[in-house]
């Protein structure tokens, strides 16, 4: 599953990029995408899991954003730090809206970024807030239809 798990960081640094650029994911996708096909750039492969993980996060933004808005106690979206901010929205459409993902796993892979890339306090973080959504998942999907 060491692919998987490449192709979920990999996604969270586009995701990044973008929020750190103030440009769309779509944007940083394109980009990367043109540059791993180039034999001059070292940039990572982006493969096909990434690729459904940057777009369905594309399509769910506003969705994934209010959700945090409205359950990250004590956090504004804007004032959480922009690699948790990052972690959580990917975690969070890969645990609501990607079937084939565990939810475990789902919490796990995001609880693993925010240990590689982040502080000492956000995996507990991180697990907490995507935890409550594995909690509200069926209601959350259940509004989507």
């Amino acid at each position: 599953m060491a692919a998987r798990s490449n192709a979920r960081k990999r996604a969270f640094q586009i995701l990044f990029e973008a929020d750190q650029r103030g440009v769309s994911v779509r944007e940083v996708l394109a980009d990367w995408v043109r540059h791993s096909r180039s034999d001059t750039d070292r940039q990572p492969a982006v493969n096909e899991f990434t690729m459904e993980l940057v777009e369905g996060y594309a399509d769910k933004v506003d969705r994934i954003d209010d959700l945090i808005a409205t359950y990250a106690v004590d956090w504004d979206l804007d004032r959480m730090p922009v690699v948790d901010r990052n972690i959580v929205r990917l975690g969070a459409y890969e645990l609501i809206w990607v079937d084939g993902t565990p939810d475990a796993v789902a919490i796990d892979e995001a609880v693993q970024l925010a240990k590689e890339f982040s502080t000492d306090e956000s995996p507990s973080f991180v697990n907490g807030l995507l935890g409550r959504f594995k909690d509200l998942k069926p209601k959350l999907r259940r509004s989507e239809s």
